[in-house]
């Protein structure tokens, strides 16, 4: 095998380890983000002050706690590629 495949087959690697971890930002971050944003907005019965009080405070922790998960994440995977 020539250096120059060795090379392409490298950045090919790299490149497949990019997407797995955008697939995973999006699957564990956007869409849980996305959904915790829609159940706060299915109950539009109640009075919106009462909804705004509680439901933004918890929506702002649950996507705070979904970023702190990716980057835990992210960290992981760099801590196991230099060990």
């Amino acid at each position: 095998m020539s250096e120059e495949t060795k090379m392409i087959l490298e950045e090919i690697a790299g490149l497949k380890k990019e997407i797995k971890s955008l697939q995973l930002t999006i699957e564990n971050e956007t869409n849980r983000n996305i959904k915790i944003i829609a159940e706060g907005h299915i109950d539009l019965s109640r009075k919106l002050d009462e909804a705004l009080k509680i439901d933004n405070e918890k929506e702002m922790l649950l996507i705070r706690i979904n970023s702190l998960e990716n980057e835990i994440r992210k960290l992981k995977e760099r801590v196991e590629q230099i060990a």
